[in-house]
């Protein structure tokens, strides 16, 4: 995305997803490979701060999706919003997919579990961690 386009941010749907982590920029980098989706995928970091801000927390531990300047989802649900946007009938499907009950809950944890190592993960490193709740 150019910087134009997360300029306009708060008036598109984009997918945020953290640009400091090698292992995120490598998934979302293929989804826009092979999905070719309409809707952009941005690194939070080069998003407006009034539109980050206040979702901080909920981007240093998963994607999310923003519509006209709100959180519309995050997580899976944001990736399948992702996929949805493809002109590719297989990667609609693929969102699709995603949001069916069933397969939305195995969804969930495999992308906490996943968000949780992603510093494990090809492409990651220390930066992709995510930082631990203190209690």
């Amino acid at each position: 995305m150019n910087d134009t386009a997360a300029g306009d941010a708060a008036g598109r749907t984009v997918l945020a997803y953290d640009g400091d982590c090698g292992f995120c920029q490598a998934a979302v980098r293929q989804i826009q490979l092979r999905a070719n989706p309409r809707t952009a995928a941005v690194a939070w970091q080069t998003l407006p701060p009034e539109l980050t801000e206040p979702h901080l927390e909920r981007l240093d531990r998963e994607v999310l999706l923003f519509h006209e300047g709100r959180v519309r989802a995050g997580g899976v649900a944001a990736l399948a919003g992702l996929l949805e946007s493809s002109p590719a009938r297989t990667y609609r499907g693929a969102g699709q997919f995603l949001r069916l009950p069933l397969i939305r809950s195995a969804a969930n944890l495999t992308y906490r579990w996943v968000a949780r190592n992603r510093q494990r993960m090809p492409g990651g490193t220390a930066a992709c961690a995510v930082p631990r709740p203190h209690n």
